[in-house]
């Protein structure tokens, strides 16, 4: 039990909103946390006096406010993705020898945040700050084979959103479901020559507490030093240095 019950639960709550699509009802609420009605009006009550969140009263239900938002663009500014995933990829391209990466997704496009080059490697277009499809990267596949049906739909309605860099890669919806589910079952994405020719990535995507994508960590390599049937001992590698950074983000 913890020795600050307020505290825990107000966070409980906000966790909550935070996970939800729209604004939830009260009774949604505490009956999702297991909490009394009295205690969530309660906190809600606090929590909108200081604008963490707001009440839509028509609806009777609660969404998260200006000050939660303001904590988001907090977060942002300090950049913690890239100040807590940099050791951990540079510790991976040291065990591995090829060159590593996070990179967020932002609407259809990845943007790379760590970039780190391994010795002797050619300079990749992963630059920090470069955006690139999402779908023709690894990273990018990644971290789409874990949105839900509807919202990857919405990314992709039609033939315009597939941008096309060397010709390879999904150009359809359908296309890119077959990637994505394939990453999905293999635990891992990857990409031959989709962006860069001669070079390949292999790449997990990170969750953060609510399970939801975070970022992708991936690694690149000229597509002879690695053959296909050794990309599962390398996805194993990257899949543990995405495990370390999701345990770091929600902070355990």
């Amino acid at each position: 039990m913890s020795k600050v019950p307020a505290a825990e639960n107000t966070l409980r709550v906000l966790a909550y909103l935070g996970a939800q699509r729209g604004p939830a009802p009260a009774a949604a609420i505490a009956a999702a946390l297991g909490l009394p009605r009295s205690t969530v009006y309660h906190l809600l009550a606090v929590l909108s006096e200081h604008g963490f969140v707001l009440h839509f009263p028509e609806a009777r239900r609660y969404g998260l406010g200006v000050a939660a938002y303001e904590l988001s663009s907090a977060f942002s500014r300090q950049q913690p993705l890239s100040r807590l995933g940099r050791p951990i990829v540079a510790a991976l391209v040291d065990a591995i020898g090829e060159s590593g990466h996070v990179a967020v997704l932002h609407g259809r496009d990845v943007v790379y945040i760590v970039e780190e080059r391994a010795p002797r490697r050619p300079r990749l277009v992963t630059d920090v700050g470069v955006r690139l499809p999402a779908h023709l990267t690894a990273s990018g596949r990644a971290l789409l084979a874990t949105l839900p049906r509807e919202q990857l739909r919405a990314l992709y309605p039609d033939s315009d959103a597939f941008e096309d860099r060397t010709g390879a890669g999904p150009h359809s919806y359908a296309e890119l479901r077959r990637v994505v589910a394939e990453a999905r079952e293999r635990g891992y994405a990857t990409e031959d020559g989709d962006v860069t020719p001669g070079f390949a990535s292999v790449a997990v995507s990170v969750r953060d507490h609510a399970g939801w994508p975070a970022a992708g960590i991936a690694v690149t390599f000229p597509r002879e030093n690695v053959p296909e049937e050794g990309w599962d001992a390398l996805a194993a590698r990257v899949r543990e240095a995405a495990a370390e950074l999701s345990r770091r983000i929600r902070g355990t």
